[in-house]
């Protein structure tokens, strides 16, 4: 299944990267959209997210070594979300001190006749994970087994 670019979406799906996965690439201007669009980005893959209503809040704190497994850890809790509780996401704020983060995600249980469900993701991959600054510029590169 083919996924397009979105237009005026701070991220794209590259097709090229990973064939029986999905691959994104995720930019923004500071650490914390970086961090929220990422999260966006992982939830398009899942489900056309202008049909997941923010009616349930969910809260992550998290702390790492490094802010590649700080994005790493935070999109995989959402994953988590997605399989232990049945939960979607459709918006989310994130603020980062050091290595610690707080997040607050909104969005509403799996409804299979409201909600556009897309493809299943399984897992986020360490399979050419990055996240780098380039020129004042947060980007982030990571690869969804689906």
């Amino acid at each position: 299944m083919k996924i397009k670019k979105f237009e005026m979406m701070p991220f794209k799906f590259n097709e090229d990267i990973a064939i029986a996965d999905v691959a994104v690439e995720v930019w923004a201007n500071t650490i914390e959209e970086l961090f929220c669009d990422s999260a966006l980005a992982l939830s398009e893959v899942m489900v056309d997210t202008k049909t997941v209503e923010p009616r349930i809040e969910k809260e992550i704190n998290l702390s790492s070594n490094s802010l590649d497994m700080l994005l790493y850890d935070f999109l995989s809790e959402i994953v988590y979300f997605k399989d232990a509780q049945s939960l979607l996401f459709s918006k989310f704020e994130v603020k980062i001190d050091n290595l610690s983060l707080n997040a607050k995600l909104w969005g509403e249980e799996i409804n299979r006749e409201k909600h556009a469900l897309r493809i299943d993701v399984k897992a986020v991959t360490l399979y050419r994970f990055d996240l780098r600054n380039e020129n004042g510029i947060w980007r982030a590169e990571f690869v969804l087994d689906i």
